[in-house]
């Protein structure tokens, strides 16, 4: 039997937009995630703490060109870790820029809320790392 390779974790989360620069604006200046690259008319490519946040345009990316098609329709999920101490603020820093909360949810390790991005993309941000380990 065939020994597993290690794996070090999730180095990219992808979200499909339709509208390029409500998204651009609604991630660089709602989110504060920093532009690291663009595409016009196909990609946004973002760092959020560590990691790496891409916004494509599925239209786009599902043509076959130099990566293997891909591509998604309707609401697509992420979820967002932030500290215990700025959780209650990312809810008020929401409401000021008119996305509200649609729901919290009490984890037996953790709070979470969700929101939705200007293509319905269903936003989470966690309180603490809310999966058993």
């Amino acid at each position: 039997m065939a020994i597993r390779p290690k794996l070090n974790g999730v180095l990219e989360t992808v979200l499909y937009f339709t509208d390029e620069e409500k998204t651009h604006r609604f991630y660089s200046e709602v989110m504060g995630f920093r532009l690291v690259g663009r595409e016009p008319g196909r990609s946004l490519f973002y760092r959020a703490g560590k990691h790496v946040f891409l916004m494509f345009l599925a239209e786009e990316t599902l043509k076959s060109n130099t990566l293997p098609p891909h591509g998604a329709t309707g609401s697509v999920h992420t979820c967002f870790l932030v500290p215990a101490d700025a959780y209650e603020s990312w809810k008020t820093y929401l409401a000021a820029h008119d996305v509200p909360v649609i729901k919290q949810i009490e984890w037996p390790l953790g709070l979470s809320f969700y929101f939705l991005d200007p293509d319905g993309n269903l936003l989470e941000i966690a309180n603490n790392d809310i999966w058993p380990s």
